[in-house]
């Protein structure tokens, strides 16, 4: 509640730029909690979730997919996979770059405004695979031509394809070709095949989008952060973005005039403020991925993370994927393993609970069971 009377307090006094006593990172996390969409499970739709968000980290397909089913109040693995073959979302490398879900309305403007900086970071790895444009416009034709008529391939299948026609594609040089197509806005998702990811023309998956100028993407692209992940930094923005400090500096000043500022620890806070009457209280316990946008998308993880466990984490690759969250706070890791007819879910919180917490975090894990529709065991 006092998140509540705090947002209370700054509507009524229709201020924007404060200093709050009381604003510490136990605030923080509440309010990125429900600006996450984390507190209730507000959403209808897998497209509601996604719009919602701006763009949803995807390079682990399964992590991403319960990400958004902990935002969608009922929902299942098989609607979100449903939603994704039938292109409601759609998978794309863009921003950091890494692949996001993304709604199909958004795609085109993202791409043209953070796809350039994307390229310029990509620049030392073209010349190390020798890539140029001459390759990169055959290649792009060549991958038109296989996808045309909503044909619809898998990577390996457009492996045989480049092949055909003398491109060399081992691992590296296959993923950067296509990432490099993705980039271009020339390809995207397609449905998937079984459990194959498979891609498709964006002209073809996605009817025409509205264009938008530069200054009104950064606008959009700014509002959209703030609103589902603040309060957060000028330095998270521009992490979650992959844009510069300049053009990040630039979309918040745009839209300063609707933002609330603060000061915490020295740190400069943005973020929007609510109209609702009362925010609900967070769960007290979630089982994320580390990929989820609540744990990824921000530089400073300091107000959700000891001694830079994410970071430690993050690191360590596959190794340590899935991370407890405890009022908030990063509090231990957990891992899934599937089973015959069973999930088996091991948890290992970095202190001992207490016995309220542990029947929470079993609560949580049975969730992840009906996400899937196996019954789960849990391992401590």
């Amino acid at each position: 509640m006092i998140v509540y009377y705090f947002l209370r307090d700054l509507l009524v006094l229709g201020v924007n730029k404060i200093k709050v006593k009381d604003m510490d990172a136990i605030e923080i996390r509440k309010l990125r909690l429900y600006n996450n969409g984390l507190s209730n499970s507000p959403f209808k739709t897998v497209s509601d979730a996604v719009s919602h968000l701006g763009a949803v980290q995807a390079q682990d397909f399964s992590a991403a997919k319960w990400a958004l089913g902990l935002r969608i109040k009922n929902s299942t693995d098989e609607d979100i996979e449903k939603a994704f073959s039938e292109g409601k979302i759609l998978r794309t490398h863009l921003m950091r770059p890494t692949w996001h879900f993304i709604v199909p309305e958004n795609i085109r403007w993202m791409l043209e405004l953070t796809a350039p900086r994307i390229k310029t970071t990509l620049a030392s790895s073209n010349r190390k695979l020798k890539f140029d444009d001459d390759l990169f416009s055959k290649s792009n034709a060549t991958i038109a031509k296989a996808l045309e008529d909503h044909t619809y391939l898998t990577r390996q299948e457009l492996k045989k394809v480049l092949t055909g026609i003398g491109i060399n594609t081992d691992v590296q040089r296959l993923a950067h070709i296509i990432m490099w197509a993705e980039l271009d806005g020339l390809i995207c998702s397609g449905p998937l095949r079984g459990k194959q990811f498979t891609y498709a023309l964006l002209e073809e998956r996605v009817k025409n989008t509205r264009k938008l100028s530069r200054k009104q993407a950064l606008i959009n692209l700014a509002t959209n952060y703030f609103k589902s992940h603040g309060p957060a930094q000028l330095k998270d923005f521009s992490w979650w973005s992959g844009l510069t400090v300049k053009d990040s500096k630039e979309a918040i000043n745009s839209i300063k005039q609707k933002l609330n500022q603060f000061t915490y620890d020295d740190r400069t806070y943005w973020f929007f403020h609510h109209e609702k009457a009362e925010i609900p209280d967070p769960p007290s316990v979630l089982l994320l991925s580390i990929y989820d946008e609540y744990t990824i998308s921000y530089k400073d993880r300091s107000d959700i993370s000891e001694a830079r466990d994410i970071e430690r984490m993050i690191s360590m690759g596959n190794a340590l994927t899935a991370v407890i969250i405890l009022d908030g706070k990063v509090a231990g890791t957990w891992r899934k393993v599937l089973k015959k007819n069973t999930v088996e879910i091991s948890l290992k919180p970095f202190r001992k609970l207490d016995e309220d917490e542990e029947k929470a975090v079993e609560t949580e894990a049975h969730r992840y069971g009906e996400f899937v529709g196996i019954p789960v065991k849990t391992l401590w």
